[in-house]
């Protein structure tokens, strides 16, 4: 077990601090002053975390982060089915990006589905010399000619595309009269914009609203019939299937969803969804743009809600039921008591083996305080969390809804520091992305992918609370750990762990 859970909070708050100290003291002066403003141990009560966030990384300096490209085509708009993304530049931003989530899809490849392929105008020194405009339109018409059944084509600027100064917007509108009015969307996401792929995720949200939202009113589908219980999923990449198990419930509970963004979600979807009385976020770090545009436009209100685990599912079901009637807050009840008796077999199951277990996480997006509450309906505890791109609302959040007094707070944490607060700490599992997977395994510390699920999933829903917690447990539990001695139990770790 880990030793912080011997220690009482005010233990855990002044360890933690001495932790911070001790870590930055290996830097250089001007940098331990820029890393000190991301680190931080919350203290109860307070409104946010008190770390600087959304700022650029230091030069030399191991980050995680991912660029605005990868924000955009990869987040935002790569998930949708029926839509081509071309990667406007050299080949490699492309191939990198190429299948790295596992956001399903129902549809057939290559004919009208065509998230798992990857285009690339495939950029070479002359079209850097001369311009891609015109070997952008060619690869326009060529894929108009070989996947007919695309819905619509996006172009994913990489970053020479913003240093040459290609013209994307005009070629998107030449090619869209020339092809019938097909809806081709220009997004100007080049790496190099923004300090993470934050930016990117903003980038893809004007590109949505500018080139499809704001070009289709809510009269322009006839043959859509509204209804008072329309809802649209917003945020939810369907990784591992994450969408598909929150849609259930919302069904279940008697709404109608007629959108997902973007997991398994069709352009189709995007344009109905001014139709929606609700718009359901989330991930708000990805989409929380989008929502408030759609709010302020058509009048759309939305709210942030949080499925993972069930005490967070009840609390986010009857959320989003106070928007509607009595039959749907009725229903959310009804969905509620009808999944507890298997989620109280699954707790009754890994509770026992899970109790008092210590997490550290660090993933992007909504997970470093979305999935708390699971842990904690494990018996779990989180003992550090941080973002690779958050916001300041996002620690807001977190502060004011998940963490206990004296976690460890660390944002944009650098490879040096992670492993530091890692090894003085000694969690029972770690949380985070295939960057850090191989570090910590190496150290004798279980440890989960928290992006995709570690090719598992999906997590979301009560059916995924219980593919969560079989997961948790056999990371922690299982006997290979046996077999693997951490550093520190042969020699101590410098610093705090050497007073011990």
């Amino acid at each position: 077990m880990s030793i912080v859970t011997t220690q009482s909070a005010a233990e855990m708050k002044a360890r933690n601090k001495q932790l911070i100290d001790e870590a930055l003291k290996i830097y250089p002066e001007k940098t331990a002053k820029r890393r000190a403003k991301h680190l931080n141990v919350h203290e109860a009560g307070k409104h946010d975390c008190g770390v600087k966030s959304n700022l650029k990384s230091i030069p030399g300096v191991m980050t995680t982060r991912g660029c605005a490209y990868a924000g955009s085509k990869g987040v935002v708009w790569g998930p949708i089915k029926d839509m081509i993304n071309i990667s406007h530049g050299p080949v490699g931003c492309g191939q990198y990006s190429w299948a790295a989530r596992r956001n399903y899809y129902i549809g057939k490849t290559g004919i009208d589905s065509f998230v798992t392929m990857q285009f690339t105008s495939d950029f070479q020194e002359k079209d850097i010399v001369f311009g891609g405009d015109k070997k952008l339109g060619k690869v326009i018409d060529e894929l108009q000619e070989l996947f007919p059944l695309n819905h619509g084509i996006t172009i994913q600027s990489e970053c020479p595309i913003g240093l040459i100064g290609d013209d994307i917007e005009a070629v998107s509108k030449a090619k869209s009269k020339e092809h019938n009015g097909k809806t081709i969307v220009p997004v100007r996401c080049e790496g190099f914009r923004g300090v993470s792929q934050s930016l990117g995720h903003h980038i893809a949200n004007d590109a949505l609203r500018d080139w499809i939202l704001d070009r289709v009113s809510p009269e322009a589908t006839p043959a859509f019939e509204s209804t008072p219980y329309d809802v649209t999923i917003i945020g939810d990449y369907n990784i591992g299937g994450d969408a598909w198990s929150s849609r259930i419930l919302l069904e279940e509970m008697g709404l109608r969803v007629i959108a997902q963004w973007s997991g398994d979600g069709s352009l189709a979807e995007l344009e109905a969804t001014p139709r929606a009385k609700l718009n359901l976020l989330h991930c708000y770090r990805s989409m929380n743009y989008i929502s408030r545009h759609m709010e302020e436009k058509f009048g759309i209100p939305w709210c942030e809600y949080n499925f993972f685990g069930p005490s967070k599912i009840a609390d986010s079901l009857r959320k989003i039921a106070s928007f509607f009637d009595e039959r749907i807050k009725e229903g959310a009840e009804r969905v509620i008591a009808k999944y507890q008796p298997l989620m109280a077999s699954v707790i009754e199951k890994y509770r026992p083996r899970l109790q008092g277990k210590t997490v550290m996480l660090f993933v992007g997006g909504l997970r470093p305080r979305h999935v708390i509450g699971a842990y904690e309906d494990l018996g779990m505890e989180v003992v550090g969390t941080g973002y690779e791109f958050g916001h300041h609302d996002d620690y807001q959040r977190t502060a004011q809804h998940y963490l206990k007094d004296g976690t460890l707070i660390y944002d944009d944490v650098t490879g040096y520091e992670f492993e530091r607060f890692v090894e003085t700490i000694q969690p029972d599992l770690v949380g985070s992305g295939i960057k850090e997977k191989y570090v910590f395994q190496k150290m004798g510390i279980p440890f989960r992918q928290m992006h995709s699920w570690d090719y598992s999933g999906p997590y979301h829903g009560y059916d995924g609370f219980a593919i969560f917690a079989r997961d948790m447990d056999m990371a922690i539990n299982s006997p290979v750990w046996k077999k693997l001695k951490a550093p520190w139990k042969d020699t101590p770790a410098p610093g705090l762990m050497a007073a011990e």
